[in-house]
C-alpha cells in the first residue's frame, strides 16, 4: 500500500504534468470559450497544487531549495525582461 508521503508526490507530479498541458494547449486555443474554460481549468489545478504543496511542506514530504538571494532574483527579473 502507498505510503502518504507517496501518495502526495504522485499527486504533485500528476498535477504539475497537467498545467504544462495545459500552457501548450492553451496557447493553441483559437476558440474563446474554450480558451476561457481551459484557463479555469488551468487556475482550478494551480489551487489544487499550492494547497498539496503547502500539505507535503507541513508533513515533511517536501524540502523546497534554498531561497534566491535578492540579487539573483534581480538578475533573472532583468534577463528575461530583456528577451521579451
Amino acid at each position: 500500500m502507498l505510503q502518504d508521503k507517496e501518495m502526495v508526490n504522485d499527486y504533485l507530479a500528476g498535477i504539475n504534468a497537467s498545467l504544462t498541458g495545459y500552457a501548450h494547449i492553451i496557447a493553441q486555443t483559437n476558440n474563446s470559450d474554450l480558451r476561457q474554460t481551459l484557463i479555469q481549468m488551468r487556475d482550478q489545478d494551480e489551487s489544487r497544487q499550492r494547497t498539496l504543496y503547502s500539505y507535503a511542506l507541513q508533513k515533511g514530504h517536501y524540502k523546497p531549495a534554498a531561497p534566491a538571494s535578492k540579487e539573483v532574483v534581480e538578475q533573472l527579473r532583468n534577463q528575461l525582461m530583456s528577451e521579451q
